[in-house]
């Protein structure tokens, strides 16, 4: 009984195809919860931005334990050094080598012929080699020509290379068709085979047993992608037929997750619960969650929306989880301030000074209009965000129960976006303002009014 070497491209697939790119964390515990399940390798995305995604693979490296680690690089030697300082922690380190193998790919994509290719790619896998296992995916291999095909698994042979896969990135193969594939670069060279295959034609599960029949020894599959072999499907035909055709996998079958869409919901609500233990309100939103589970959530929260408002932060939620996976509380928060319907502008900032010392408390001069009066205020306070705010309480004659308040910057360098949020409290209920500015007070003091014109329009203050 063979065992099929399993490689899984479920965060390789998710992070270059889906429109919602998982968050650090997600990434982290897809990771852990593959090496779980049994797989012999998992599959990274390339790096992309270099920076952020060294961070994740670094710690992703920290994190696998049993399983092969397989990072793609750059055709270039500093792609090499890049990919290797990222991946040199993980217990079992693989540097992909990705190779176009199509003349179209080579000559429309990378601008290269078939003899500086293969320079180029030797060069890549001896510095490669250096380092750790080596992997080399032949792409769109069946539109390789022959005898190029033939020269690169020589090639690969030669500089040390672990093992060869087979790409069939269009996915029309049928079964026979694989298995020739198969054979014809089994008589090229000795490394093990692996075979990659696209569901197009939904003939993936029947096309990876036939490369297996044929000589191969491994098969790339994922839990999640539209066009990937399904981990579970070929998991599943193995179960079926595996000892008639004497192969067998080395998976957890009672822990495989169908979908890692539920195993990233799952997730998400276990940190919503973790944050409701530490004194968090536990809120869990996503593309998933229905008009009346955004009114529970805002409920929790303590605010109370009309039907209308509810539909307009509903609608505005799904627009964020298009490239955000979920929401929490202060998402929320941010979602009704600026989607729930605005109140009419009672009170309008006209101007505002303010002066501040580490000498003396700062103080707040506001120029408000009100039904085209001007109003004005002058205080002093802690910090020249607290004298706005006594600013404002003095032009309106009242003070309100400040429930929270939110600053951050919402684009980067020196001329970024400060975002604030203010939720006041007034006859038991919340009311919630934002305000954006290249000032932070400014951003401040608009997102103050503008939860105070809603307190003045819903009749609780004069």
């Amino acid at each position: 009984m063979k065992t099929v070497f399993l490689s899984d491209q479920t965060l390789k697939n998710w992070q270059t195809q889906s429109g919602a790119p998982l968050l650090f964390r997600e990434k982290i515990a897809v990771a852990e919860s593959l090496d779980r399940l049994g797989l012999d390798a998992i599959e990274l995305a390339p790096l992309q931005q270099k920076r952020e995604d060294a961070i994740v693979v670094k710690t992703i490296a920290d994190q696998v334990a049993n399983a092969e680690l397989c990072l793609p690089v750059q055709l270039s030697e500093s792609g090499v050094a890049e990919a290797w300082a990222c991946l040199q922690g993980a217990a079992h380190p693989c540097l992909q080598i990705c190779v176009p193998t199509s003349a179209v790919t080579m000559e429309y994509q990378y601008h290269k012929k078939e003899a500086t290719m293969l320079e180029l790619v030797g060069a890549v896998c001896e510095q490669a080699k250096a380092c750790c296992a080596v992997e080399l995916v032949a792409e769109d291999a069946t539109r390789a020509e022959r005898s190029f095909l033939q020269k690169l698994l020589t090639l690969a042979e030669e500089k040390g290379v672990s093992r060869v896969t087979l790409s069939d990135d269009v996915g029309t193969l049928l079964p026979a068709e694989t298995a020739a594939l198969v054979r014809d670069a089994a008589a090229f060279t000795s490394l093990p085979i692996h075979i990659q295959l696209q569901n197009t034609l939904q003939l993936a599960c029947a096309n990876a047993l036939a490369a297996l029949e044929a000589g191969a020894v491994g098969v790339k599959v994922a839990i999640s992608g539209k066009t990937a072999l399904s981990t579970v499907a070929f998991a599943e035909a193995i179960r079926a037929r595996g000892d008639a055709l004497g192969f067998t996998v080395g998976l957890k079958m009672e822990e495989l997750h169908s979908d890692v869409k539920s195993l990233l919901k799952s997730l998400r609500r276990e940190l919503a619960e973790k944050r409701a233990e530490s004194g968090d309100k536990g809120v869990f939103l996503d593309a998933e969650s229905t008009v009346a589970q955004v009114a529970a959530a805002a409920q929790t929260l303590g605010y109370t929306l009309s039907a209308q408002d509810v539909g307009a932060v509903h609608k505005a939620l799904l627009q964020i989880c298009a490239r955000k996976s979920s929401v929490g509380a202060t998402e929320l928060e941010a979602l009704i301030a600026s989607s729930a319907a605005q109140a009419p502008s009672t009170y309008h900032l006209e101007s505002f000074t303010i002066t501040t010392s580490n000498l003396a408390a700062s103080v707040a001069h506001l120029v408000l209009t009100k039904n085209g009066e001007k109003v004005v205020g002058v205080a002093a306070g802690d910090g020249p965000i607290d004298a706005a705010f006594r600013a404002i309480d003095q032009c309106v004659g009242y003070h309100y129960e400040l429930d929270d308040f939110q600053i951050q910057a919402v684009t980067e360098g020196k001329e970024a976006l400060g975002s604030a949020l203010v939720r006041l409290r007034e006859g038991g209920k919340l009311y919630s303002g934002n305000g954006l500015s290249a000032d932070i007070v400014g951003a401040s003091i608009r997102a103050y009014l503008n939860a105070l014109n809603k307190i003045v329009a819903n009749g609780d203050t004069l």
